[in-house]
């Protein structure tokens, strides 16, 4: 009993300081993931049509998650306020964004891709409503590219990977990959709403990915790491929890 309080209030500790790191440090940025009013209107009534589904399914799987095992709540807070620390960290990029890490593969690998909608979707308002990174117009498309399409890429890779046995690699794999991905999508994004005037869509896009792969790269496998020592701490005193998620296993 007294490990598992102790291991509640460590898990509580380290979200509360993660969330006071980034709030208590912030200072004014022009934007993060893709700005505010920076694409135009058509584009992003499109990406919020485009990713509203998938919020909603996410809401239903964290009810279902809650309801079946509430021990899990502590969880989902910290894979949300890893997201939301990774997130929140940026360096200039393309103009109208930023190249930062995602922090989604986490929470993709312990609850799954539809549960981190839902999260990167309340990292991504309160950034764009507290911090002024992102904003509201554009807060469908960043959702898209980081909250749907990076966790499903970092689930999928995650169970592809683990065919092979070794739980580590995947996981470092899926959170590097959904990073990746994330500015890949983000790239897509920006090279629609802006094709270049000689090349169209295609220049436009090698333009933007070219650029943020600069600082994405090494970001990407940083984030890869990171997760893992997140991981390497929550197999040292969360394996209970991880026992309920199926995920304890034996690198072979």
């Amino acid at each position: 009993m007294k490990a598992r309080s102790r291991k509640i209030v460590s898990l509580g500790l380290m979200a509360g300081l993660s969330c006071y790191l980034v709030l208590g440090s912030a200072t004014p940025a022009a934007a993060m993931h893709i700005s505010e009013g920076f694409l135009p209107v058509q584009w992003a009534v499109f990406w919020w049509i485009v990713a509203l589904p998938f919020f909603v399914v996410g809401l239903r799987a964290i009810a279902r998650i809650t309801k079946e095992h509430p021990e899990l709540k502590l969880l989902l807070a910290l894979s949300g306020a890893f997201t939301f620390v990774l997130s929140a960290l940026k360096i200039p990029s393309v103009t109208g964004s930023c190249s930062h890490p995602t922090g989604t593969g986490l929470g993709a690998i312990l609850f799954g891709p539809s549960v981190m909608a839902v999260l990167g979707a309340l990292v991504l308002l309160f950034q764009a409503v507290l911090l002024a990174h992102g904003g509201l117009t554009t807060l469908g498309a960043n959702m898209f590219s980081m909250a749907i399409v990076g966790p499903f890429a970092a689930y999928f890779i995650y169970q592809l990977l683990m065919g092979t046995g070794r739980q580590r690699l995947a996981i470092f794999c899926a959170a590097s990959l959904a990073d990746l991905l994330t500015y890949v999508v983000t790239s897509m994004q920006l090279a629609l709403a802006f094709p270049a005037a000689n090349g169209g869509f295609l220049a436009s896009f090698i333009k933007f990915a070219g650029i943020f792969a600069i600082t994405q790269v090494p970001l990407a496998i940083s984030e890869g790491l990171l997760t893992l020592l997140v991981w390497n701490w929550l197999h040292s005193y969360g394996q209970p929890e991880l026992e309920i998620l199926k995920l304890l296993k034996q690198e072979s």
